[in-house]
């Protein structure tokens, strides 16, 4: 069957998973038939805002109301089946599901982060994880500034989910969420949201067959080979600072290549002039495809995160290539990598097991290999896209008939609550 779907997402200021699996999602559905009108935002608006605007930033996190009403016109224009969202953040805001809701169409929300449940969005503060506000009051977060280190932007965010849990939004106005793992579900659950609402739905990648320009694969650079590598956001919760500590003790024994940018990347370039380490690269970001190379020709990745992953794309990515990871013994990386099977674990924020993990996979190849081979597996098995939108459409149909059953037999102008989605993938 052929749906007409509304995707809806805010982009983020500095591009990230997010925004690649939206986009991911997005062609997805549009090579399989279904019409997709696409409503977005984008952070970058924000530069722009005189003083006025900067004041309203707060209030429009709580209800846009100009993205309410766009949206509510593009319904009424469009008349789509379903309405998709992924990040609301801070230019969207909840006010958009009452919108659908108006219009009679179904809400679906992708958990990408811990937003709905943590005001800092990672569940983490000083470098450790955190669950002060796990199911409490999201006001615990703003004497610690957990949202950009400021108690003002955060006391926005928790005002933000404290009007929406009074309303009963997260409850009454979403009639379908997907977690990415197991794991996040459960935290999601602990926090409060519906357990009958939540399916997991891992994101997809595409197989590193996809064809890309060997030549490019690179960057600007030669590069030794037999490298490690990192992919992600250069800041504090990726783990950075653990992985350059790590190698420091590692002396230069196997190249690591960082792909990617970010707040600390200055520091970390700083760090490795400051420790001789001649034998680590920063390239910057680089497009899916030079990353998919950098991968391929990769002896390992290294996904030292030290928050709770939702999910891991670049895990996932990295087994699409048949290369094993050494990841964080923590939330979904714990949950998508197996330790001895597809790749290695390690305690979180510990450099010097990080660095004895990566001597172990220096000195047994061959065990390395057969990981990178049950990678292969694991990502035929869990993480294409055919696999990825069979779920999907399963949620949809799911979706979609809860919502006619909870129409007819509610009403929105009396907010009761509607029926949970009943049976969805775990």
């Amino acid at each position: 069957m052929s749906y007409s779907i509304l995707k809806v997402h805010n982009l983020y200021k500095q591009p990230g998973g997010e925004d690649e699996s939206n986009r991911s999602e997005t062609a997805l559905l549009t090579r399989a038939g279904h019409t997709v009108i696409e409503y977005g935002r984008s952070n970058d608006e924000i530069a722009a805002y005189n003083f006025i605007e900067k004041a309203s930033l707060g209030p429009r996190t709580v209800w846009a109301w100009d993205s309410c009403g766009e949206i509510r016109a593009l319904l009424r224009a469009k008349k789509p089946d379903v309405a998709h969202f992924d990040n609301t953040f801070p230019l969207i805001s909840p006010a958009a599901y009452y919108a659908c809701r108006e219009a009679g169409v179904p809400v679906i929300q992708t958990l990408h982060n811990y937003r709905l449940v943590c005001p800092g969005t990672y569940l983490q503060r000083n470098g450790r994880v955190c669950e002060d506000c796990l199911g409490r009051s999201p006001w615990r977060g703003v004497a610690h500034g957990c949202y950009h280190d400021s108690r003002g932007e955060t006391a926005a965010v928790a005002l933000m989910l404290s009007v929406h849990r009074r309303l009963g939004t997260w409850n009454d106005m979403v009639d379908c969420y997907i977690a990415l793992t197991e794991f996040a579900r459960a935290k999601f659950i602990e926090a409060g949201l519906p357990a009958a609402k939540i399916a997991v739905k891992p994101n997809f990648v595409y197989s590193d067959s996809i064809a890309f320009h060997p030549e490019s694969s690179a960057g600007n650079q030669e590069y030794p080979q037999g490298y490690a590598l990192f992919v992600g956001r250069l800041s504090p919760e990726k783990g950075v600072r653990t992985l350059l500590s790590a190698w420091r003790r590692l002396g230069n024994r196997i190249p690591l290549r960082i792909v990617g940018d970010g707040p600390l990347r200055t520091e970390m370039e700083n760090y490795a002039r400051l420790h001789n380490l001649s034998d680590v690269y920063f390239d910057g970001r680089l497009n899916p495809q030079q990353t998919l190379a950098a991968m391929k020709h990769s002896r390992f990745l290294v996904f030292p995160s030290e928050w709770y992953e939702t999910f891991g794309r670049v895990a996932a990515e990295s087994f699409s290539c048949g290369v094993p990871v050494i990841a964080s013994r923590l939330g979904a990386m714990q949950e998508i990598v197996a330790d001895g099977r597809t790749g290695l674990h390690f305690t979180p924020g510990d450099a010097g097991d990080l660095a004895a993990k990566v001597d172990w996979a220096l000195a047994h190849p061959a065990e390395m290999a057969a990981m990178g081979r049950a990678a292969r597996e694991e990502y035929e098995s869990k993480f294409t896209p055919e696999q990825n939108y069979a779920t999907l459409m399963s949620i949809y149909e799911r979706a979609l008939e809860s919502f006619r059953q909870s129409k007819s037999t509610k009403s929105f102008r009396h907010h009761v609550k509607a029926e949970p989605c009943q049976g969805f993938p775990r």
